[in-house]
Order: C-alpha cells, then sequence, then structure tokens
C-alpha cells in the first residue's frame, strides 16, 4: 500500500529482457538518490511511477536496485520498458502520514497527457482516460498519476473517453517526473480505491 506522495525520482539506467520469447519480461536496474536505500530490504515493495515493483536484488552502496517487470505489466503500463527517470515511493508503513490517499500501486489504465502549460505560479495539467474509467474520476476526487496523489479539478466526459484537469503546484514539478510531460505522453493511472468498491456495490447484482 502507497499514499501517492512520490519520496524521490530515480532513473531506470538498466532494462535486460529476462528471455528470448515474447512472454519473457524486463529487469530494471534503478539507481537512486545517495541514502536513499539505506531502510531497504531485499523483497520490499517499491512503486515505480505508481506500480508497486519487488525488490530483486539491492546495492545499498551503489545506491541502486532491480525489480523483474513481466510481460504482462510491460503492457499494462507506460514508461517501464525503457530507461529514464522514474518516480518512486516506498511502501507504506503502518505508523506513517498519510498525506496524499490510499494507493494500491497496480495500474487501472493508461492516459494521455492533451495540455501541459504554465497558469500563474502553477501548471495545467489534463489526461484524457479510457472510457472505462470515466465513472471513477470526479471533481474534487483523488486520481494517481505516474505514482503521484493528485485532486482532480475539472472532468470533461468525451467520446473517446474522460479527460480531467489537474492543478500542479511548483513543488510537485520540481520534485517529481511529471514537470517533464508533454501533450502526448502516456502515463499511469491508478483510480480511487475506494470509489472502485463503492462501484462494485452499487452495480446491479
Amino acid at each position: 500500500m502507497f499514499t501517492g506522495i512520490v519520496t524521490a525520482v530515480g532513473r531506470i539506467v538498466d532494462s535486460a529482457p529476462l528471455g528470448t520469447e515474447r512472454e519473457h519480461g524486463r529487469r530494471l536496474t534503478v539507481e537512486t538518490p545517495a541514502g536513499y536505500l539505506a531502510d531497504v530490504a531485499l523483497g520490499d515493495s517499491i512503486a515505480l511511477n505508481g506500480a508497486c515493483m519487488t525488490v530483486t536484488s539491492l546495492d545499498t552502496a551503489a545506491s541502486r536496485f532491480t525489480v523483474d517487470v513481466s510481460a504482462e505489466s510491460l503492457a499494462c503500463t507506460a514508461g517501464l520498458a525503457q530507461t529514464g527517470p522514474v518516480n518512486l515511493e516506498k511502501a507504506l508503513r503502518a505508523n506513517d502520514r498519510l498525506g496524499g490517499h490510499l494507493v494500491s500501486g497496480h495500474v487501472d489504465g493508461i492516459g494521455t497527457v492533451t495540455h501541459f502549460a504554465p497558469v500563474g505560479e502553477s501548471w495545467e495539467l489534463r489526461v484524457l482516460a479510457p472510457k472505462e474509467l470515466a465513472r471513477f474520476v470526479a471533481y474534487k476526487g483523488s486520481i494517481t498519476v505516474n505514482g503521484v496523489s493528485l485532486t482532480v479539478n475539472r472532468v470533461d466526459d468525451r467520446p473517446d473517453g474522460c479527460e480531467f484537469s489537474i492543478n500542479l503546484i511548483p513543488h510537485t514539478v520540481a520534485h517529481t517526473t511529471l514537470g517533464t510531460l508533454a501533450p502526448g505522453a502516456r502515463v499511469n493511472l491508478e483510480v480511487d480505491l475506494i470509489a472502485r468498491y463503492v462501484e462494485r456495490m452499487l452495480r446491479p447484482a
């Protein structure tokens, strides 16, 4: 379980295939800021761009760890198949602050950035979510974009999906990978956990 509060920006520095067939996944080597892995152990969960992964090897001296990502996970997420920066969050502890919202680390779908531009001191981010996620996106509700807990400011249902708007403060832009987004970029989305359960309970039997 996570909160959507990014604790560091790391970088995938290597992506190696785990086999020769299409059904094989990849082993990712992730580099972190110095000292970030001091309290991490083998088998711990770390979210990469909002996708929960298991630490399979650890080199604290070099500030690097590896995760094995299945072909299925690669197909259902964005930004994990190649090298580059990623948002990192360690799993929530029972005595931690819940600064964002409850996040499972299970990506529900991939969205597409439609707009990203400055507005005053902040930035407006608009994302087109798949049609099947539209019923979970609500004004002033929570959504996770590439592992970052955010508040929805506007919802526009369209024939091809649901476009939602988010206001990013300068701190979020500076301390996550969201500041590098551009129109056309694909992002990992996780809808609010409570909204999923409410939808299930209200669905006709």
